[in-house]
Formats: structure tokens, C-alpha cells, sequence
């Protein structure tokens, strides 16, 4: 599987991110089973989070002995210096680990959280923290919404992330404001090497009145066909991968379109987000 350097981390990581938000609620054996499938597919960076059900207790035993080999991130979504600290202490002790690779703040969506987070007792002080202490080498910010790209222009502008992680997919970009500001990000983030991760890559829409027959919150495409397009429109953007979606079923196919990725044209790109603007959004 293709590697890119993940910014100024210098970290080669695999397209593929392994998100462990597929982990909500899988059984031990699913759990080995999907992790030794990552291994062989060749992804080496895993990003986890407390807020990812059993996720953290699945992996830890796993990554014992691997710990060398995987890029580790994982995240909180504790706003307060003391409870994010606490927090950071109890996904160590989950995974197994003395350090993280990553240590992001999850979930920004709106002004009032980035606000909440970056005050004084604020989360970004256990970021801080925990860098200063060896506690991770590298801190991050991670979001999903529509605000999210012109969100983290501003969060950059408060703070040096080393990092950040937000959606992007051709529906996102049939919507102007959402690419004018998501390439924005990007063009920043070149300029000071941040490192970039896309999330909902294989998202199609919403799931309304239709059965759920997914793990996932968002209807993702299951047909190989249309994960390919999805994944080779994202991965042809300046990002350094795309963390798989949370769903072990769909999970083979990602991994096989990262696989066999090939940059998409400019014309076929665009002609993908003409047809993105016939979706519904998922946020």
C-alpha cells in the first residue's frame, strides 16, 4: 500500500488510516480478525478514541507486541484540562502503551467548542502537557461539519497543531463554500507542514427512512465499484490518508480500493462532484 509522509510528524503512513471507531461493538475474535487484515494489507498508523465503545480494550492487547510498527493516534473530547487529562491517562492504560504518536482534541464542530478548548483550562493544556512530558510526541485537532475547514483555519491561527483530521468527499465538494474553505485548510496546512487525515471518505448520505444495515451513523457505499471512486477522488487531494470508515464489513473494500488507488483525473474529479450535488448531505 502506498505511504505518505504525514507533515512535519515525518511519519510514512499508509493511505489507509485504520479507524477504530469499527470497533463499537465487535467481539474479541472480530476484533484479532480485522486487526491482523490491516497488518497484511500493510497500514501502519491506527487512530482510536475513548468515545469508540470497546475500541481501546480490543486493541491494546493486540498492539502489545506491534507497538513499534503503528503510528498511534487517539483523541478526547474531555474539554477541561483536568478531565482531558484524566482521560489521556485512561486510553494509555486501555491500549497498553506509554505514549501516544497523536494526541488529538475530537470533535470540534462549532466556534463555542474550539472556544472551550483553547481557554485557559482548556484541553489544549493537557496537549501541551502531555508533549512536554513525553506523553505523546505530536498533538492534533480533529473535527466533522460543515464549518469544520474554516473552523480549523481559526484553530490554527490560536495554536500550532502539529495535525488535523476533517471530511471531505465529492459531495462536500459539490457544495462551494465547503471546498473554498477545505482547500483553503489545505493550502495552510502545505505551507506549515501540518499533517492532513480525511475522514468520511465512503460516506453517501444520510440513512432517513431506509433500514440501517451498516454500523456507521452516515449510508456508506458498499459497492466496490463507487468505494473506488470515492477513495481515488480523496486520496487525490493533498491529504496524507483517509481513515477507514466504522464498519468491518465494509472495512475489505476500503483497504482494497486504498490498495489499488490511482490519482483521479482534474476532469473526472469534477465530474464526480457535479454528481455529488444530487446527494443529500449527511450533516
Amino acid at each position: 500500500m502506498e505511504k505518505r509522509v504525514f507533515g512535519r510528524t515525518g511519519h510514512q503512513s499508509s493511505i489507509a488510516i485504520f479507524g477504530g471507531a469499527a470497533f463499537w461493538d465487535v467481539t474479541p475474535g472480530q476484533s484479532d480478525a480485522v486487526l491482523e487484515q490491516i497488518l497484511a494489507a500493510g497500514v501502519n498508523h491506527i487512530d482510536v478514541a475513548p468515545s469508540y465503545g470497546g475500541a481501546e480494550e480490543r486493541i491494546g492487547p493486540w498492539l502489545k507486541e506491534k507497538r513499534d510498527y503503528f503510528f498511534l493516534g487517539c483523541k478526547t473530547m474531555e474539554r477541561t484540562q483536568p478531565g482531558s487529562w484524566l482521560e489521556l491517562h485512561a486510553s494509555l492504560q486501555r491500549l497498553q502503551v506509554e505514549s501516544f504518536d497523536l494526541y488529538q482534541i475530537h470533535a470540534v464542530t462549532n466556534q463555542a467548542d474550539l472556544d472551550d478548548a483553547t481557554r485557559k483550562g482548556g484541553v489544549i493544556e493537557t496537549l501541551v502537557k502531555a508533549r512536554q512530558e513525553g506523553l505523546t510526541r505530536f498533538v492534533g485537532i480533529t473535527g466533522h461539519g460543515m464549518q469544520t475547514p474554516r473552523l480549523f483555519i481559526e484553530a490554527l491561527n490560536r495554536f500550532d497543531f502539529d495535525t488535523v483530521l476533517f471530511p471531505i468527499n465529492f459531495a462536500l465538494y459539490s457544495r462551494d463554500d465547503y471546498r473554498t474553505a477545505a482547500e483553503e485548510l489545505i493550502s495552510i496546512c502545505k505551507q506549515r507542514n501540518v499533517g492532513m487525515m480525511a475522514i468520511k471518505a465512503n460516506a453517501k448520505g444520510p440513512w432517513g427512512k431506509q433500514p440501517q444495515t451498516h454500523s456507521t451513523w452516515y449510508q456508506p457505499y458498499s459497492e466496490p465499484e463507487m468505494i473506488q471512486k470515492g477513495i481515488d477522488f480523496v486520496l487525490s487531494q493533498e491529504v496524507c490518508g483517509i481513515c477507514t470508515a466504522g464498519d468491518i464489513t465494509v472495512l475489505p473494500m476500503i483497504l482494497n480500493a486504498c490498495q489499488h488507488y490511482q490519482p483521479m483525473s482534474l476532469s473526472d474529479q469534477e465530474i464526480l462532484i457535479r454528481q455529488g450535488k444530487e446527494l443529500e448531505l449527511f450533516f
